[in-house]
């Protein structure tokens, strides 16, 4: 290990970010030194500049994937180095935000039921019926499920929080058939390959090859990642009548405008809305002209 790298590893370590914040913020680092083939405290304001539009213009990764990298870069810059007045030039693109992709109910059962495997069928349903994030799935170990109390217990979530979720009967059949199997002992999915081990949960990676495989062979249009289906089981769980501060809970989400977008995700509420046009006095469809044309300047009926 590199004595920037074991400096910023250290300074990630003592302000106590995640792992996967870290495994991320020394990859960014390392990428950005390979690019241009020098030491990364080697390089300055003009490198940063041209990067950031290389990886917008050239690799054309979304806005949100910039903004990670650019999240890596200004630590290492203005914490690790201390090079305080690197924050400013290193500005944050803007992401023009689209709304998330929701499947029906109808296509989530589908999605489950083309998983394939008892492993990707309970990890899909692990995903679906908790709303957890890909990381979260990934790190969630036998001893948070609580099937006396009806409670999945989520250690050190995004932000380090933790927080409750209710576990769903059909869930808690479909762990049980799962366990009897693989009869996992520390994670619920622990890794199944022989260089990770078994004594290490399975990478974030490969929960999103099961979203997208199962979305393959369900012939589902729509592009399906793992958020996917936290998005739509708090669409639905909206549309069933649970509260927007509930479902902030739930997601452990910090505000409730965060959570708001769903109302515009629901159908249900989305359709309760009365359009003003219903309330105008309109004659009737049918007896309007199909065409006109105009003759000097004037507009004159062709039927």
């Amino acid at each position: 290990m590199t004595r920037l790298r074991k400096m910023m590893l250290e300074e990630l370590q003592r302000r106590n970010y995640s792992d996967g914040t870290i495994r991320h913020h020394l990859r960014s680092v390392t990428e950005f030194a390979e690019h241009f083939g020098k030491a990364p405290d080697k390089l300055g304001l003009n490198e940063l500049r041209s990067y950031q539009t290389y990886l917008l213009k050239e690799r054309r990764l979304a806005p949100g994937s910039v903004v990670n990298h650019v999240a890596g870069l200004r630590f290492f810059f203005v914490k690790t180095l201390k090079r305080y007045q690197f924050r400013d030039f290193l500005p944050y693109p803007k992401d023009h935000r689209r709304l998330p992709t929701v499947l029906s109910l109808e296509e989530v059962a589908r999605l489950i039921n083309a998983s394939g495997t008892l492993y990707r069928r309970t990890l899909l349903m692990t995903l679906y019926a908790t709303g957890m994030r890909r990381a979260e799935v990934c790190r969630l170990k036998i001893g948070d499920i609580d099937s006396q109390r009806m409670i999945i217990r989520v250690e050190r979530g995004k932000g380090g929080k933790s927080r409750d979720l209710p576990l769903s009967p059909a869930l808690l059949e479909t762990l049980r058939e799962y366990w009897r199997w693989r009869k996992p002992q520390v994670y619920l999915f622990p890794s199944r390959s022989p260089r990770r081990g078994a004594d290490q949960p399975i990478s974030d990676k490969m929960v999103w090859i099961a979203c997208r495989e199962a979305a393959r062979y369900a012939k589902l249009r729509k592009r399906v990642t793992p958020h996917t289906l936290r998005h739509s089981w708090a669409t639905h769980l909206l549309e069933a009548g649970t509260d927007l501060r509930t479902i902030q809970v739930l997601l452990g989400h910090g505000d409730l405008e965060t959570t708001a977008k769903y109302l515009h995700l629901s159908a249900k509420h989305l359709h309760a809305v009365v359009n003003p046009l219903e309330s105008i006095a309109l004659s009737d469809v049918k007896d309007a002209r199909h065409g006109f044309r105009r003759i000097k300047g004037k507009v004159h009926d062709q039927t």
